[in-house]
């Protein structure tokens, strides 16, 4: 006895909840549905038919639970730097044009990848860049530390703190 053949005898039959023990004609139908997809999908709506035809859903009369009324912290937080601009239309226009920069370099940049050559020549930069900046940075203990030194300087300097 496989599982889904073990649920179908367990299950109640769907007529007992049906007024009158008569069913809907869609659930009942057992007349071939033809799909422009393919047998596929034929045969998956006629597994699904023999598998659990008497399974039902039904409500428990729970109330659902409440939704939430409070904003997130995030949208708060911005509701919040929204009230405090002075000149609301300057930022709403350079937000409008920033997605249209970057909408536009979106085009360009898939434009330039299609080109048959430049996307290798491209990558082969990236790859000799990242070399670079591991030989140079990353392999000696002393360039390390300048390193991680420079990043706490930016780091301050743009937030005006350092942890």
């Amino acid at each position: 006895m496989t599982l889904a053949t073990a649920a179908a005898t367990r299950a109640l039959p769907f007529s007992r909840f049906v007024a009158g023990g008569r069913l809907p004609p869609l659930l009942h139908d057992s007349s071939p549905v033809r799909h422009s997809q393919g047998s596929r999908s034929l045969k998956l709506l006629f597994y699904c038919r023999k598998t659990a035809p008497n399974v039902v859903a039904m409500a428990t009369g729970e109330t659902p639970a409440e939704v939430a009324t409070e904003l997130p912290e995030f949208v708060t937080t911005l509701q919040e730097a929204w009230e405090k601009l002075d000149d609301k239309y300057a930022v709403a226009s350079l937000a409008i044009v920033s997605l249209i920069a970057l909408y536009g370099s979106v085009g360009l940049i898939s434009a330039i990848d299609r080109l048959p050559v430049v996307p290798g020549l491209f990558e082969l930069v990236g790859i000799g860049y990242t070399g670079w900046f591991v030989y140079s940075n990353l392999v000696f203990k002393p360039d390390r530390e300048a390193l991680v030194a420079k990043l706490k300087d930016i780091y301050s300097d743009v937030l005006g703190s350092s942890s």
